[in-house]
């Protein structure tokens, strides 16, 4: 195991956090690892993108008029405000669906701020309160789209999610066969491969964003715009105080980044004379994986790795600073510990 970082109370070591990482650039080439970059993931909510891009496909976002902060909200696993649930309602009403229809559930959201308040007003969040459900929106409309039932549309056996199937594989450039699935959270199809294979489709989308869908392909027009998507309405990708959010703010369109449940993450950046000087060809398409599944410490880790491979400026590195968790604090403020982040990356010649 390649143990990424260190998390010290006082002088004693508390926990450790192994980690690992696939870097590759727009020909596929793994330029840099760490720990087993072939582990097969359950990537979860990082695979979205690949998700949304068979909604895409089915050309339900144009006709049922979905803009760019919808396709944003499909990709994201938001907050639950207020902005998040409207625009999930507002896509069924321009899908012709109601929440009665999405198989997703309600749950505490995300956001520490929304749960007060929904605690204050003794608030029981629904089906379009759940994190997803702008995915499971989109998804309904797909099914629309393609002259499907609505019932059942989150069942692997259902229309859409074969469609979806395909897309996700053929995104990552593997056999159907070889990408695994299993149940999410939200009670969608959730799907596990190499995770190289990951960074690959990030790569992908800032590959396509850097084209500007000048090759023509419809994958790389429709990759193109949901990089676009996601990068103009990071709001919609999570919401304030995440790190996907941040992360897409500072870096102003130069890259994309989606987290994962359990602790994966991906990053999608744009090729410029920082990709290069990493011996990239293209565009770059990174991957995480903290083994433990700690979502604070991935958080830590990619920040210090975006650092590491010399990714952004001073001020993009300092605006993902409050993720580093360089000390940290107990109940009454009182310094405790720290979290120390060491990657042991290894170049690929």
């Amino acid at each position: 195991m390649s143990i990424a970082a260190t998390v010290y109370r006082g002088a004693i070591v508390e926990n450790t956090h192994a980690a690992h990482v696939a870097v590759v650039d727009a020909e596929g080439r793994l330029l840099a690892s760490c720990g087993d970059p072939s582990r097969v993931t359950l990537v979860r909510s990082a695979a979205k993108p690949a998700q949304a891009l068979a909604v895409v496909e089915t050309g339900a976002l144009e006709r049922f008029g979905f803009d760019e902060a919808d396709l944003a909200l499909m990709c994201g696993s938001h907050n639950s405000e207020e902005r998040h649930i409207e625009r999930a309602r507002s896509m069924l009403a321009k899908a012709q669906a109601t929440e009665a229809d999405l198989r997703c559930g309600g749950h505490p959201p995300i956001s520490d701020d929304v749960y007060r308040e929904w605690i204050r007003r003794d608030f029981v969040p629904g089906p379009v309160c759940s994190n997803c459900s702008g995915k499971h929106a989109g998804m309904l409309a797909g099914a629309r789209a393609i002259g499907a039932a609505l019932a059942d549309y989150h069942l692997a056996g259902h229309p859409l999610q074969q469609r979806v199937k395909r897309t996700v594989a053929q995104a990552c450039d593997l056999p159907d066969d070889d990408v695994q699935w299993a149940i999410d959270g939200c009670n969608l199809p959730t799907p596990a491969f190499a995770l190289d294979r990951l960074a690959r489709l990030y790569m992908k989308l800032a590959r396509a964003a850097d084209a500007q869908a000048s090759s023509g392909a419809r994958e790389d027009e429709a990759l193109a715009r949901i990089y676009r998507a996601m990068t103009s309405h990071p709001e919609m990708v999570a919401g304030e105080g995440r790190f996907c959010t941040a992360l897409m703010r500072a870096y102003e369109g130069g890259l994309v980044g989606k987290f994962g449940a359990d602790a994966s993450y991906a990053i999608g950046v744009r090729a410029s004379a920082q990709t290069a000087k990493l011996g990239a060809k293209g565009a770059l398409g990174i991957a995480v994986k903290v083994e433990d599944g700690n979502s604070t410490i991935l958080y830590a880790i990619v920040a210090q790795l975006l650092t590491q491979l010399g990714i952004g400026d001073e001020a993009q590195h300092r605006a993902l600073d409050p993720f580093r968790l360089r000390t940290m604090r107990n109940t009454v403020g009182l310094e405790t510990g720290r979290v120390e982040v060491a990657l042991p990356l290894s170049k690929v010649r």
